[in-house]
């Protein structure tokens, strides 16, 4: 059987992730594929619990801790879940995956990149997307729209230079051939043109 395509979705808090990831799916199914929607951290019960614990505003968190704490959540998802679904042949669109953490943890806290990398590798080995959307916008637009939704969790709750540093290391990995870069700061029907002319030739014959 031919294993599946595993796509993730980037970017900081207020890009439209979620809207645009239900739009990708759909892109997906309609093009015959099985697709299994997952996000980052969570996506398994386990998984959710450690987002909880990573979210939630009172607790504070060193920020190795919070970051050993992605890559546990990022195990039991590989593990039981994103795996099993590729290997049967199901596409697999993620939000967030490990450039999260580097971008978050890495640029926005500081922690060592060697050390998110050599994690990387223990908690998921080749395992690395087939294609990253990078969904891009300045970091008071995207707040703008986050502060919209609902209270601000943990990460919402971070000053504009955390999120200046994460959108600068989201954009120096776009720089990978792996990752597409969206201007999200245009009206989603633009957005979204720009998803579709990207991800078209991962859903043709043969892909």
């Amino acid at each position: 059987m031919k294993r599946g395509r595993f796509i993730t979705v980037e970017g900081i808090e207020g890009v439209g992730k979620s809207t645009n990831i239900g739009f990708i799916r759909r892109l997906i199914e309609q093009a015959g594929f099985d697709v299994v929607v997952t996000r980052e951290p969570g996506g398994t019960p386990l998984a959710e619990q450690i987002r909880d614990i990573v979210l939630r505003t009172e607790h504070d968190l060193p920020s190795q801790t919070e970051m050993l704490l992605m890559f546990a959540a990022r195990s039991a998802n590989v593990c039981t879940q994103i795996r099993p679904a590729l290997d049967a042949g199901s596409w697999v669109l993620c939000d967030r995956f490990t450039d999260a953490t580097i971008a978050y943890q890495g640029y926005g806290r500081g922690v060592d990149i060697e050390t998110i990398m050599t994690l990387a590798q223990v908690v998921h080995g080749d395992l690395w997307p087939d294609l990253t959307l990078l969904l891009d916008t300045p970091v008071e637009t995207g707040l703008g729209r986050a502060a919209k939704r609902s209270a601000p969790d943990r990460f919402e709750s971070e000053q504009l230079e955390f999120f200046n540093r994460v959108r600068a290391g989201y954009l120096e990995l776009a720089r990978s051939e792996r990752i597409e870069l969206v201007d999200a700061s245009v009206s989603l029907e633009q957005v979204q043109q720009q998803i579709a002319a990207i991800i078209e030739p991962y859903l043709g014959p043969g892909q």
